[in-house]
Parts: structure tokens; sequence; C-alpha cells
């Protein structure tokens, strides 16, 4: 498990951060929910932001990104259901999958890649 927390592996998480990004701003073409306003609107900008910090933070990582992608992952995995299109089911399991892979991958990396030791037990 310690190999994966050691910060040579952070460029992972960012590029798997950027490919759901991509996936999400692309998803009302491929998944067919493109004519559904909000929940395509909502894809393609939080989509592409995600993307954006992730972009950002290959280039030059910060501490702040990580916390961005925790509010936007957030915000996009409640986003069916605060935009009124959890009805749609290709947009909302779009919203919902790429949300909580944005969180959790943030939060995980807040986590492990802090200024905190790993535990030697």
């Amino acid at each position: 498990m310690q190999k994966w927390l050691k910060s040579e592996n952070r460029p992972v998480i960012d590029i798997v951060n950027l490919v759901a990004g991509i996936a999400l701003a692309i998803s009302p073409w491929y998944l067919g929910f493109a004519a559904e306003a909000y929940a395509a609107w909502n894809a393609w900008i939080a989509g592409a932001v995600i993307a954006l910090i992730a972009v950002g933070a290959l280039v030059a990582f910060h501490e702040y990104e990580e916390w961005a992608n925790i509010v936007v992952g957030l915000c996009t995995l409640v986003s069916p259901w605060v935009l009124g299109f959890s009805a749609v089911a290709a947009a909302m399991w779009a919203h919902v999958i790429v949300g909580v892979i944005v969180a959790v991958l943030a939060a995980g990396s807040l986590w492990s890649f802090g200024n905190r030791p790993l535990s030697k037990a």
C-alpha cells in the first residue's frame, strides 16, 4: 500500500481526473442526453472544469487544486437532484460516477500526500 502512496504516483491521480473530466464533457453525445439542457450543460461545464484543474495539477501541483476537485466532484455528484435531471438515467449515472471518482481521488490525495509521515507499522 505504501508504494501507491508515494509522491511519484501523484500524476496518475491527475491523469485519471483528466480522463474523467473529458469523459463527462463528451458524455452528452455518446450517452445520448445532449437534448436535455441542464444535464448536457452541466456535463460540459463540470467536465471542462475537472479537466482544467487536472491539467493545472499536472503542470504544477498545489494543494488548493485538490480542494477544488473535492468541491467540483461533490457538486457534480449532487447536480442530478439539484438541477432536476435525475430521471435521465444516463446523465445521472455519468455525473454520479465522475463525481465520486473525482471527489474520492482528491480526498485520498490530500490525505495521503499531506505532510504526514507514512506509518511504519
